[in-house]
């Protein structure tokens, strides 16, 4: 039975049937033409999700990511280092003196997959310390993804992969040049590796990677050509044209709008509240007229409460000017490394 069949088959009520009406509201943006954008936390490299996300990108069903820094890289590690990696299944019944063993080891242990320090970590950090010198000698400035772009097109793991190249998401995104951004990269492996660099006077600069208020600015222009068809600073141009100021902060409808984004977020954090919140920059702070997200959806395994964001149902994000009333909503509470497989299957079948 094909996951799709399967899901309409069983998933009918509670979670289950959140899921389902997740998915289906998913293939109908993209059947009207709409684009979706990933907001990816937590730590779905390691748990693989590029099995099934590679497969979302290739076929057009992904259009843009936020991640975190540690998902941009971890999807490298596991490419170049898969084979040293080691499950500990009993992770739960671990003693501190065991965490101390696999320290030692050079094991850096995430729920119960442990990174290879040397296999992944130093593989990775030579090539790509290569990189950011050339880029410094060219006087370039790129963003985090963007080095990596480079060293996955330019042969630079020749002869180091050890996974089918099909299952990593960010090889796929690198053959579509898929817009990612990267907010707090600081907070990751190689944003240490980098600054660990500059102190010791092997780099110049600490700005030949691009920051996360340069990253807002890109996704700005990003989601005005998608829905208006015109970068952010056309809008600017026209914008200080106009005799009243206050008829910027209208909805565009979408007849007048030259295109439709989603939002589907997986966990919490910076991933999700990072990329959201470009829809009232531009309307409320820029007050330029945008379309709000045409289509929200979390995965999270945080419970609906008040004073947490990840627990925040969406209809709250309607006040921060984020969502319209129309937007679909939905919320699945479960496991991503459970659905988010399911569905994006889900998406893919249909």
């Amino acid at each position: 039975m094909a996951i799709r069949e399967f899901v309409r088959r069983h998933y009918r009520h509670f979670n289950a049937a959140a899921l389902r009406d997740a998915a289906d509201d998913y293939v109908r943006h993209l059947d009207g033409g709409g684009k979706m954008f990933l907001a990816m936390a937590g730590a779905m490299s390691t748990a693989e999700l590029g099995i099934v996300l590679a497969e979302m990108i290739r076929q057009g069903k992904v259009h843009a990511i936020c991640c975190t820094g540690a998902n941009l890289e971890e999807d490298v590690f596991n490419l170049v280092a898969h084979d040293h990696y080691e499950r500990v299944p009993h992770y739960r019944n671990l003693t501190p003196e065991h965490e101390k063993e696999l320290e030692r080891r050079g094991l850096n242990r995430v729920t119960d997959t442990c990174i290879p320090e040397e296999q992944a970590f130093r593989v990775i950090e030579r090539p790509v310390l290569e990189l950011w010198q050339r880029a410094e000698r060219e006087g370039q400035r790129l963003f985090p993804h963007e080095f990596l772009y480079q060293l996955l097109r330019e042969d630079w793991l020749d002869g180091k992969v050890q996974i089918d190249p099909q299952d990593s998401w960010l090889l796929a995104a690198a053959e579509r040049d898929l817009p990612i951004f990267v907010p707090g990269w600081e907070d990751s492996t190689l944003g240490n590796v980098f600054v660990s660099n500059v102190l010791r006077g092997r780099l110049e600069s600490m700005h030949t990677v691009r920051s996360g208020l340069e990253a807002m600015a890109a996704l700005a222009d990003w989601y005005t050509r998608e829905t208006l068809g015109k970068g952010v600073m056309d809008l600017e141009r026209v914008g200080r044209e106009e005799a009243h100021d206050d008829v910027a902060l209208r909805a565009v409808p979408a007849s007048e709008a030259h295109g439709s984004v989603g939002f589907f977020q997986i966990g919490g954090g910076i991933a999700g509240d990072f990329p959201i919140c470009v829809v009232p920059l531009i309307h409320q702070d820029m007050r330029r007229p945008c379309p709000y997200w045409s289509y929200f959806c979390q995965i999270s395994d945080s419970t609906t409460s008040y004073g947490s964001y990840s627990g925040a149902v969406p209809s709250e994000k309607i006040t921060w000017g984020k969502l319209d009333v129309s937007t679909p909503m939905h919320v699945i509470e479960s496991d991503a490394t459970i659905v988010a497989p399911i569905l994006f299957q889900y998406v893919l079948e249909s």
